[in-house]
């Protein structure tokens, strides 16, 4: 027994019992914080779950590993390696104050080292850490997020999911990304494939309830012509939010959430938005599938079944970007960062903002210099002074150029499609499109009534 005790102080059995010892406790720490809640940063998942347990287990295996070295050393007629541990008696003046300052010391630089650890796993946990130091090129969703309702909603909130699993899943992909961010080899723009989604009911329905009924909402949309008067018009629709209500009767928009109905469909991967086949199970009226016609097996087989959740309509909840500079003009103007007093000031935005520049300092100069140009041309009445109203004009412009049009990404008005409507991109006619046929010949239909009513 002496002798297995000597063989395991060669210094690679020493190193595992400090790594042992040491993970061991920081473990138990970070474990009883974890169990009262003295933290909510999900980084620290990796360290208690991932990161602490690997290093204990490596001190471990280390342990015998180096006893087995050191005994094959001195098979071979090699010297031994072990060695003594230091002989400490605290009955000794000068070796007790010894003691008493490497422990200060090192409980110290324990809470340091803690600390400096802490904060760096907070920062990773911050926007402007996802967004600014490591992923430049998330340039176009920093902007969008930060201009969102989920502007105080950190990144890894939506895009890190529940367990340990999920949290090395993505930071393994962060690796990836960051790699490609080196070799300057990252797509452009970038677009999120499906399966590297964090699942809703893991992110969206931790503040969000899917199946809860909702009431009707008053939407108000305003569209101003390209004429002098920059004439608005006005649609105001009665959206049917619904859900489930308290009999457990699912209707409305959000009927596609209720707890009582799986959707099902095919994704192909296809640009054009195309879904060629869906599944509808619902308690009530059970099971129907239903086909675009002319779709083969084949087809059917090259695609991935995916049951429907709320990212696939709400598809850009924190990055929406306009889907056109129309659109981004007359909300603009809706909100009055835009006069409607400036003559065809409509027509001129959009002219403006859908020209092509080399880079945003030249858009930012061009769309400035287009917009007063003209104005210049256009006489205004003698007790009407343009200038704040125009000044006005071109930096609401300006902004909508920032928060829209990225072109060292290739990104610009339309560029990710928004599936909320059905106006600017298919969403909604993805399926509802009258084509979608089942096999008792009934279809997934179009009837706007069951999602708004014109007021």
């Amino acid at each position: 027994m002496s002798g297995g005790v000597r063989l395991i102080r060669s210094p690679i059995s020493i190193a595992g019992m400090v790594l042992t010892t040491a993970s061991a406790v920081v473990l138990i720490v970070v474990f009883l914080g974890d169990l009262f809640g003295l933290h909510t940063n999900p980084y620290l998942g990796i360290l208690l779950f991932l990161f602490l347990p690997a290093v204990f287990v490596l001190g471990l295996v280390l342990i015998p590993a180096g006893a087995w070295i050191e005994r094959r050393r001195r098979a071979a007629g090699k010297p031994a390696s072990s060695l003594e541990w230091p002989r400490i008696d605290l009955n000794d003046s000068s070796q007790r104050a010894t003691a008493v300052i490497v422990f200060c010391l090192t409980t110290v630089n324990i809470v340091v080292v803690s600390l400096a650890a802490y904060g760096g796993v907070e920062y990773m946990d911050t926007v402007g850490f996802c967004g600014s130091v490591c992923h430049t090129p998330m340039q176009p969703e920093l902007t969008a997020h930060l201009q969102g309702p989920h502007a105080g909603i950190t990144c890894v909130a939506c895009h890190v999911g529940r367990g340990p699993s999920s949290f090395a899943n993505a930071k393994l992909s962060g690796v990836h990304r960051l790699l490609a961010v080196v070799r300057n080899n990252y797509s452009r723009p970038i677009v999120a494939a499906p399966e590297n989604l964090v699942p809703a009911r893991d992110t969206c329905e931790g503040c969000h309830a899917p199946a809860r009924f909702r009431a009707d909402r008053i939407n108000r949309i305003a569209d101003y012509a390209d004429d002098a008067g920059n004439t608005e018009s006005v649609t105001t629709l009665r959206m049917h939010l619904g859900g489930t209500d308290g009999t457990g009767r699912a209707a409305g928009i959000h009927w596609h959430a209720s707890r009582s109905t799986i959707i099902e469909y095919l994704d192909t991967g296809d640009r054009d938005h195309v879904i060629p086949w869906v599944k509808v199970t619902d308690q009530r009226a059970g099971t129907r599938e239903y086909a675009i016609g002319g779709v083969t097996p084949e087809q059917l087989a090259k695609g991935v079944r995916r049951r429907m959740e709320c990212t696939d309509c709400h598809n850009r909840p924190s990055h929406a970007i306009a889907a056109t500079a129309e659109r981004a003009v007359d909300r603009s103007i809706a909100r009055g960062e835009i006069g409607r007093t400036l003559p065809f000031v409509r027509r001129e935005a959009v002219k403006a903002l859908k020209a092509s520049y080399t880079s945003e300092d030249a858009a930012l100069t061009a769309i400035a210099q287009s917009v007063r140009e003209f104005y210049q041309t256009q006489p205004a009445p003698a007790e009407t002074d343009r200038g704040p109203s125009l000044d006005r004009a071109v930096l609401a412009l300006q902004n909508i150029y920032r928060r829209s049009v990225f072109p060292d990404m290739q990104v610009s008005f339309g560029t990710y499609a928004n599936n909320i409507g059905h106006v600017d991109s298919p969403g909604c006619f993805r399926c509802h499109d009258d084509e979608h046929v089942s096999k008792d010949g009934r279809n997934i239909g179009q009837d706007c009534e069951t999602c708004h009513a014109l007021e």
